[in-house]
């Protein structure tokens, strides 16, 4: 029978961990349930294994939001008062750092203040989208819920980001494959018929030249031509971080073929997912606009939205601003009247998020369909070029010798 290595908390807020064995890992939960136990992590293997969920690293940073998030919820979902709630994830903590934060937090609640008021005055780790869920849940007297429902909302967000990331990690091994064999066949392939090319002069065809040349210039300035060009993706870097760079690139990237469809519906889809989570939890329209809105980070699409707020003040309907604003598609408009008018708006977002992050998802394989062949014809076609050059090259001298 297997055995499962599992960490709990008891009704007082102490911690137990230990094994047990059971058949399958669903009764292994049941049976710690029926000795009153709040479950916060079943695994299995040995109590020797280390977790691979809580608060684990050395930084405070998202993935530690959302492991801290899941488990307060548990935790208060069990019926444990917030500080003892706090006292139990402190002692499941590793992390120095992350102890620090929590140590924090706690003794800000200890001091008569709300979570909400803790949280905010980290925002350095709790942004305004998170602090306002948690004052809402707190307003409520529904806490445990809300943060439930904030998890969800940090685990989608999560995925969505982590399989984007992971589909442009081939293209980008891809195109830095190509780069170094480029410069492989110049710096090193082609400065090899230097010597056989030496005499010809002006007899060589002038694409051989063009060849010889640059196979020259990165052999004998290969670190120079390296240090110019780090110096030029910082400068660009820099210069993108700007306001009037990043405004270029924005509205450059929603003109992309392709790619401008991908971006746009990103950043729909986490408007919309802010906002869907923020009023179903309680948040007041107006206030669930402004802070969804701040987070787009395209800055074509965020000052599009921005009309949505004056227009709500005006004691207009959101979905007369986007149907103005003529940047937005015909369902989106649809699905945000349909739900003002049922008043359902919060599962209309939501689920206007979710049809988002699916054709995100697609149009990221379809883009990478398309460029993953386009770098290796590119690839294939510049060594091409460089080896008909030498063979150009060659059949010269022959020509010459002959």
């Amino acid at each position: 029978m297997p055995s499962f290595s599992y960490k709990a908390a008891r009704r007082d807020g102490a911690l137990v961990q230990g094994s047990l064995e059971a058949a399958t890992q669903d009764l292994a939960a049941r049976e710690l349930r029926n000795q009153g136990l709040v479950l916060l992590s079943l695994e299995l293997g040995s109590t020797e294994q280390a977790p691979r969920r809580g608060l684990r690293r050395s930084a405070f940073g998202r993935p530690q939001v959302l492991s801290f998030t899941s488990e307060l919820a548990v935790l208060l979902r069990a019926g444990l008062p917030i500080d003892r709630a706090l006292k139990v994830l402190i002692d499941m903590s590793s992390s120095e750092a992350v102890r620090e934060v929590l140590e924090e937090l706690l003794a800000t609640v200890k001091g008569g203040k709300g979570l909400s008021q803790a949280l905010q005055a980290r925002d350095d780790l709790f942004d305004e989208f998170y602090v306002s869920m948690v004052r809402s849940g707190e307003a409520s007297g529904n806490l445990a819920e809300v943060l439930a429902r904030l998890s969800a909302q940090l685990e989608r967000a999560r995925q969505v980001r982590s399989g984007v990331v992971s589909a442009l990690i081939y293209p980008a091994i891809l195109a830095v494959v190509a780069l170094i064999s480029v410069l492989v066949m110049l710096g090193f392939v082609v400065p090899q018929f230097e010597a056989l090319f030496a005499d010809m002069g002006e007899a060589l065809p002038m694409l051989t030249e063009m060849v010889i040349s640059g196979g020259e210039a990165i052999k004998n300035n290969g670190i120079w031509l390296l240090l110019l060009a780090g110096l030029m993706i910082y400068g660009i870097r820099r210069w993108l971080r700007t306001p009037g760079g990043k405004a270029w690139l924005d509205h450059r990237l929603l003109k992309a073929p392709v790619l401008g469809s991908v971006v746009f519906k990103y950043e729909i889809a986490r408007f919309s997912r802010t906002m869907g989570t923020l009023l179903g939890s309680g948040v007041s329209l107006l206030q669930s606009l402004n802070i969804a809105v701040h987070t787009v980070g395209n800055n074509d699409v965020r000052e599009a939205l921005m009309a949505l707020a004056p227009e709500v003040k005006r004691g207009g309907r959101i979905s007369r601003s986007l149907a103005e604003a003529k940047l937005f598609s015909p369902m989106m408009i649809q699905m945000v009247r349909v739900g003002e008018e049922s008043g359902q708006l919060d599962e209309m977002m939501l689920e206007l998020a979710r049809v988002y992050d699916d054709e995100v998802s697609a149009g990221v394989k379809r883009s990478l369909t398309l460029l993953e062949p386009v770098l290796i014809l590119g690839m294939g076609g510049i060594i091409g070029l460089i080896i008909v050059a030498i063979l150009m090259g060659i059949l010269s001298v022959n020509d010459l010798a002959a």
